[in-house]
């Protein structure tokens, strides 16, 4: 109980410090805000309150300062990315009720090495690879019961959840469709008028990116790892009719999201929603002929706590657009455009990656951009090199649950905290800006 109260004490004093720096330069409802994200994000960092209890605040506090009106902030805890998790759990309960995962992770034990180094670069790598043309969020669904299974150490879970959402993240910068920013940078640039970035060209610039990240991020998650070794049992029985029944779900779904992903500008795609789609995967599940999962079944147990966290996750995001927080702190930019450029692009990667952490990267992208595309005008740097620096920067949310949906499903888990995916998270965030810098100071200033 003390340490709870202390855990919460210290949270409240963090929260008026932030709002004391904050009052001198921004209006009173954008530091009444800030004040609220510190406080929540201490909260679930320092766990001093149960993570879906933190995660509802901002219905009670958004209201009470003035930010958001109740009606406003519930909204968000109904977003259709929260449905898309919806259907995309429903699938993995099936997955593991009928031990599917296991014939997947003996099938791909058989294809990579057993070693732990081994099988976190594979799940990365695989990870990255489906994320740069699926939703990463529908990715780390698929893969996450998976890496669950290949063994029963909790350290070793929590290292192979991470490598599937932080390999997401980085796989969804590898092509144009990977993740909605690099869309909203294509379609800007179509705007103002700017010579588009051809498909493959976007992906020849961005490959040896997301080749070094995904060699940094494994070789820091398989640190300490080296007494560890993941043993499973091949089994090469053939499928069960269940495990069949659910694995016909899953390659209908793989083939609707493929055929529904929009290849700009060669195919518009079907225009479905992806969360209409994995829902009715997931629901599909219910009925015959599958008949797989039952709602009252003691295996369906649906991570409301997560959804929650989605909920909390949007409410900010639409915090920060809707008091303007955003785009104020985005003209600041401005008294940085007199600096070499390549001073000016760290300082727009670091403010970027960030900004993420705590706002939809969507959001944050769209106000963004513009303004870069203004500061380029009045400097004369490259407005595509510093609007693409931007665009990539804002997938790289490694540090918090609400930053990105494969870090939400990470923590669903129940193998990874807060503070460890802060710890891990930082780190890939200081090495993301330091590579993307060097990569388009080096590479891309010359290409574009």
């Amino acid at each position: 109980m003390a340490e709870q109260t202390r855990k919460i004490f210290i949270a409240l004093l963090l929260a008026v410090i932030a709002f004391g720096m904050m009052i001198p330069f921004f209006t009173l409802p954008q530091s009444l805000m800030a004040a609220i994200i510190v406080l929540m994000v201490t909260l679930w960092t320092n766990e001093g309150l149960p993570l879906a209890v933190v995660s509802l605040l901002p219905i009670i506090l958004f209201p009470a300062a003035g930010v958001l009106s109740t009606k406003e902030t519930a909204a968000n805890y109904a977003n259709p990315i929260i449905y898309l998790f919806l259907g995309g759990f429903l699938i993995a309960i099936a997955v593991e009720k009928t031990g599917l995962h296991k014939v997947i992770a003996n099938r791909m034990l058989n294809l990579f090495p057993s070693s732990t180094r081994g099988i976190i670069f594979a799940l990365i790598i695989t990870s990255g690879l489906l994320s740069s043309v699926l939703s990463n969020t529908t990715t780390a669904l698929l893969l996450l019961p998976i890496a669950l299974f290949l063994t029963d150490e909790v350290k070793l879970k929590m290292r192979l959840a991470l490598s599937i959402a932080y390999g997401a993240s980085i796989g969804g910068i590898l092509t144009p469709i990977g993740t909605p920013p690099n869309l909203i940078l294509m379609g800007i640039m179509q705007e103002m008028g700017m010579k588009a970035i051809p498909f493959v060209q976007w992906m020849y610039m961005v490959a040896p990116l997301v080749f070094v990240m995904f060699i940094a991020v494994g070789s820091v998650l398989a640190l300490g790892l080296d007494g560890h070794r993941i043993d499973t049992e091949l089994d090469t029985k053939p499928l069960e009719r269940d495990q069949k029944k659910v694995l016909y779900v899953i390659a209908g779904l793989i083939l609707m999201l493929l055929v529904n992903a929009p290849i700009k500008p060669y195919y518009d795609g079907l225009g479905l929603s992806e969360a209409g789609i994995l829902l009715t995967a997931g629901l599909l599940l219910f009925s015959p002929p599958f008949s797989i999962l039952n709602w009252m079944d003691d295996k369906v147990n649906i991570p409301f706590r997560i959804m929650f966290l989605f909920g909390a996750g949007f409410a900010i995001a639409a915090a920060v657009t809707q008091t303007g927080m955003a785009e104020e702190i985005a003209s600041h930019l401005m008294a940085f455009a007199t600096m070499p450029l390549v001073l000016f692009l760290l300082v727009i990667a670091a403010m970027v990656t960030f900004t993420t952490e705590i706002t939809s990267n969507t959001a944050l992208i769209s106000i963004m951009l513009p303004i870069l595309y203004k500061v380029a005008e009045q400097t004369g740097f490259d407005a595509t090199l510093i609007m693409m620096v931007a665009t990539i920067c804002a997938s790289y949310a490694f540090m918090l649950p609400i930053a990105t949906p494969p870090n939400a499903i990470a923590m669903s888990s129940g193998v990874v905290s807060v503070r460890t995916m802060a710890g891990y998270g930082i780190i890939f965030n200081i090495l993301g800006i330091l590579f993307i810098v060097t990569v388009a100071q080096l590479f891309w200033s010359r290409l574009l």
